[in-house]
């Protein structure tokens, strides 16, 4: 095997990647999809899971404990990254991620299968941290929009297909193989990882920041249960829910703190001293705010008020996940081609304010072409976003701050998505129990009484009347969390114009010129050559 070596990046020719680069971008962009299916496929096997193992009481912990460790260990890879090499963690967050996929294969009741789902949590959260950092190290700022198509794409096809290939599964295989589909992708990622990316070893001196890490853990754990829990499992002013808040904002506030005591921090406070990378990360929260919540209630809206049916829930979002693919690559070639990217976080948030009051206006006589219009538009505003807030976060710091800087952004997107669904599903649920207790009288209370959200069965089953007061009463709850999306999204659309447009580092002859001009660029920094075997 050819020893890893580091070459500078004035020996390298203008414009030209590493050998191999396509081999490892195949792989990370595997592992990239098994991060995003996972969630979507086993949320199709759910009912199979709990009809077998039963714990029908703790069903949500299922996906509570995988977004848990994911969001408490997300910042832990990054740094990891940074202190001991990126493509160790990189492998051992894989290796993690596939032995909780196995185990939880192969659970016996719910609570192993809730312990198991954890423990490929904690691998899942250095996957998507792995990917950018990896990304960030190997191609330059300005090189890196070619790829976003990629990156755009891969998330488009598992949003899309996760509902389809876990039915699809559930059906033939039977639910454990929801997670055990997971360890052929795994092992190709892992082996295509291990023969061709060879990155500088590292070896810091620096003792890891144990107490940095458990305050950030705890912090993240209890905000990630008061959205997960509030409004559902306990109410928002429940003692529960002001224990968690407290707590959560004391360790929080500790950990800033101590940060800037520590020899090693886990997110080194200076990188906040970039505008740009300050911005990015406001930017990043709210397009998963809106994101997700997007994803959540779009599909409820068309089964409920137009009739789709819940089995092609995926390709429900087609029209907005094929805006935001098209979009994202456009938009990396124009930033890859001329340097310039400010403009698209600007564009990309008005059009998620314009898109998103859109979609506010739908209501039981909107079509399925006008949403399909409406999503488009909000799909175009976030094909300008997604990867463009990652590239300009990782040029906004040092070389050797990527991994944090990759893993802080992506904790922002998933803190954001976090509270998008808690907060917009608060208010969607509140709203459809006032209407349906307005216009479904004492039965249409009693029948959401227990949830807001019907499936296809149950709603079957409503007399006509109750049935047409279920369906206004999901529009009007559609309208209010949409609604709230359009307001959100402003804070983006004032953040995006207060970016600066700082030069793209890069490996062409503008490059060498402006290059210098980014504050903490990383100017001088070795470029990592991937090197054949």
């Amino acid at each position: 095997m050819a020893d890893t070596k580091a070459v500078d990046t004035e020996a390298e020719p203008p414009g030209k990647q590493p050998k191999n680069v396509r081999v490892v971008l195949l792989a990370l962009m595997i592992t990239m999809m098994l991060a995003m299916l996972d969630n979507m496929i086993v949320g199709t096997a759910m009912p199979t899971i709990v009809g077998e193992l039963g714990g029908l009481e703790h069903l949500a912990w299922v996906v509570t404990a995988y977004t848990l460790a994911t969001a408490a260990s997300t910042p832990l890879w990054g740094k990891l990254g940074d202190m001991y090499g990126r493509k160790g963690m990189f492998m051992a967050s894989i290796v993690l991620f596939l032995i909780g996929s196995a185990l939880s294969g192969m659970a016996q009741d719910m609570g192993q299968l809730i312990a198991f789902r954890a423990v490929q949590g904690l691998g899942a959260g250095g996957l998507m941290v792995g990917v950018m950092a990896i990304i960030g190290d190997l191609i330059p700022p300005r090189e890196r929009g070619k790829y976003q198509g990629m990156m755009a794409g891969v998330m488009a096809l598992a949003m899309i297909a996760g509902p389809l290939v876990g039915g699809t599964i559930t059906d033939h295989w039977g639910w454990r193989w929801a997670f055990y589909i997971n360890l052929p992708l795994g092992v190709v990622a892992l082996a295509a990882i291990s023969v061709v990316l060879h990155l500088p070893r590292k070896r810091a001196q620096a003792r890891i920041d144990y107490l940095g890490a458990g305050l950030l853990t705890v912090g993240i754990t209890a905000i990630v249960l008061v959205t997960t829990w509030g409004g559902t499992e306990y109410a928002w002013t429940s003692a529960r829910i002001m224990e968690l808040t407290g707590i959560g904002v004391a360790a929080l506030v500790g950990f800033v703190f101590w940060q800037t005591k520590a020899a090693e921090p886990v997110v080194p406070l200076h990188i906040f001293r970039s505008r740009n990378f300050t911005l990015m990360s406001v930017i990043g929260f709210i397009v998963g705010f809106v994101m997700f919540g997007a994803t959540l209630f779009l599909p409820l809206y068309q089964q409920s008020v137009q009739g789709a049916s819940a089995t092609n829930s995926g390709l429900l979002l087609l029209p907005m996940l094929g805006a935001m693919l098209v979009t994202s690559m456009v938009a990396g070639r124009v930033t890859t081609n001329t340097g310039r990217y400010k403009v698209f976080p600007v564009v990309g948030s008005v059009l998620m304010v314009v898109g998103l009051y859109l979609l506010s206006t739908m209501d039981t006589g909107t079509s399925r072409f006008m949403s399909g219009v409406f999503m488009a538009v909000v799909g175009f505003g976030m094909g300008c976003l997604m990867q463009i807030t990652m590239l300009v976060a990782q040029n906004s710091v040092e070389m050797k701050d990527m991994g944090v800087a990759s893993s802080s952004t992506t904790l922002f997107r998933t803190l954001g998505s976090s509270f998008g669904v808690a907060i917009m599903g608060a208010l969607f649920n509140s709203r459809v129990q006032d209407v349906m207790s307005e216009q479904g009288g004492a039965l249409g209370a009693r029948v959401t009484e227990q949830s807001a959200q019907l499936d296809a069965e149950s709603l079957a089953k409503l007399p006509e009347a109750v049935r047409g007061a279920y369906q206004h009463a999901v529009s009007a709850g559609t309208h209010s969390a949409f609604l709230l999306g359009a307001v959100v999204a402003v804070v983006a659309l004032v953040a995006a114009v207060f970016v600066k447009e700082v030069p793209l580092r890069g490996a062409g002859p503008e490059s060498d010129a402006d290059g210098g001009a980014a504050a903490g660029d990383g100017t001088g920094a070795k470029a990592v050559v991937v090197e054949a075997v």
